[in-house]
């Protein structure tokens, strides 16, 4: 099997899970859906699964939250969505609108940035998927309209673009290009809303003095000139040791193809062959199979010397990840603890001074704790709850006025603070029987990609089968490996959770 071939199918199969992530295939469906033998696509599968992009479960082969890398290399070559988010954001902030960013993508647009206002009437853009050029704010904006589109507003007579349900009913935006310090336009910015809020001419005056700001500033910052990219590290090629053990079933010129993909990310701008080659340790013959592989799919273009990733990557799964709940990226991480502990496990949330559980994998067993999805409880009485105290300042923790819910909560202040206190400085809360008499707990936390702590995660049990030696000896090790892969997927998500 020719190397960039092999490259190339799974991409296919990638792809193929891909193009409807909500339907649960298993290696007979991606058969029919590639035209791969058997044999081929379990090769992949494999290969994929050992990378952590997809998932087996009972047959079933899912994407799997890793897989987001590929689409943050192209993010991360670009620079753009990292240049002009802020401002981005902070018009969705202003006007209390959701805003997006799209660029070209072929003939057609991709979202790269979503900047979303909660709301009952939400609008469901996902980072990565494709919009129809012709009938959305965004398109006009960047190609213009197409001839005879009845489009009273078009381009060439107006510096913005306008939807009035071009796309669906209710929906209607207001869009602006974005142009280069070249004077190319690299992306438009819209500004969206519903019917139900704004007419089109009541979104416009609403939207386009501040949009019209917005994009001056994003304009400003585009035209600034980009420093020269580091030289990439020396790496070491990572599929050698995965080659030796798994043997023929790892596609190893699978596995180098890709991390030459997100090699490319590696880098504003992008890298040379040599670059590429120095940044994954792999022979420039390679790299250069890889990159042709990639450019012959439209994942890839050469400018100059270097060579960039073009946003069709972000088709590789990266909408129907971006657009998971927190609830949706850690609960297979807490299939696969409860698999290794055989004790139940819980990922719970901050809100106001309660912890609120967001996913939960219970076993079975005749006592089990009774916890669902949304229960709510102290925060001050729980071992989550402690972690997710340990990342806020000492003045909130110091307006909690704790009450007994067992013979043991603590109940004094000091001794809260100090329980906080010292969960902050081991990285771990344990509690022992405060919140009801016979559950025992301890918990890790979870982080977002700036670091900052967004969640906790915990093994539950009864006090009488679990010592807390047992706990700290045996579970908190898992627990915290747990709370890593979770942090790891986190990373990948740029977007507010919920």
């Amino acid at each position: 099997m020719e190397a960039a071939g092999t490259f190339e199918r799974g991409l296919a199969v990638l792809r193929a899970l891909s193009a409807d992530p909500g339907r649960r295939l298993r290696a007979t469906d991606l058969v029919r859906a590639t035209g791969l033998a058997r044999s081929t696509v379990d090769r992949i599968v494999a290969t994929l699964a050992r990378l952590g992009y997809l998932r087996v479960e009972d047959r079933d082969v899912l994407l799997a939250g890793p897989l987001m890398e590929l689409g943050e290399a192209y993010l991360a070559c670009g620079g753009l969505v990292d240049a002009v988010g802020p401002h981005a954001d902070r018009l969705a902030r202003a006007l209390d609108e959701t805003v997006s960013v799209a660029v070209r993508d072929g003939d057609g647009l991709r979202l790269v940035g979503r900047f979303a206002r909660r709301r009952t009437m939400s609008i469901a853009f996902r980072v990565g998927d494709p919009l129809p050029a012709d009938r959305c704010a965004p398109g006009l904006a960047l190609l213009g309209p197409p001839a005879a589109s009845g489009v009273s507003t078009p381009l060439a007579s107006t510096p913005w673009a306008e939807d009035d349900q071009l796309m669906e009913p209710g929906l209607i935006a207001v869009a602006m290009p974005v142009r280069d310090g070249g004077g190319k336009a690299v992306c438009a910015v819209s500004v969206h809303s519903h019917t139900s809020r704004h007419t089109l001419p009541g979104l416009r005056a609403h939207a386009l003095p501040r949009l019209r700001a917005t994009v001056a500033e994003m304009e400003k910052v585009l035209s600034d000139p980009v420093p020269p990219p580091a030289s990439p590290a020396l790496a070491v090629d990572a599929s050698r040791a995965a080659k030796q053990e798994l043997g023929a079933e790892y596609l190893q010129s699978l596995a180098r193809g890709l991390a030459v993909l997100v090699s490319l990310g590696s880098a504003r701008g992008g890298l040379t062959l040599a670059g590429a080659a120095k940044a994954t340790g792999l022979p420039r013959a390679t790299v250069r199979r890889a990159i042709l592989s990639l450019e012959r799919l439209g994942y890839a273009v050469a400018e100059g010397a270097r060579f960039v990733l073009l946003p069709r990557v972000l088709e590789l799964g990266y909408a129907h990840l971006s657009g998971r709940t927190l609830g949706d990226i850690v609960h297979p991480h807490l299939v696969d603890q409860v698999a290794r502990v055989r004790e139940s496990a819980s990922v719970a949330v901050l809100s106001g001074d309660d912890v609120v559980y967001v996913a939960r994998v219970p076993t079975r067993s005749i006592m089990s704790v009774d916890i669902t999805v949304g229960t709510r409880f102290p925060a001050y009485a729980t071992s989550m709850g402690r972690v997710l105290l340990a990342g806020l300042p000492d003045e909130h923790v110091a307006a909690i006025e704790p009450r007994p819910l067992t013979e043991r909560t603590v109940t004094s202040p000091v001794d809260l603070m100090a329980a906080v206190r010292r969960a902050r400085a081991d990285g771990y809360a344990l509690v022992d029987q405060e919140l009801e008499e016979g559950v025992r707990s301890i918990a890790v936390p979870v982080r977002d990609r700036h670091g900052r702590v967004v969640a906790a995660v915990n093994v539950a049990t009864h006090a009488s089968r679990v010592p807390t030696e047992d706990l700290l000896r045996d579970v908190l090790p898992v627990l915290t490996e747990t709370a890593a892969r979770m942090t790891a997927d986190l990373a990948l998500i740029r977007h507010p959770l919920t």
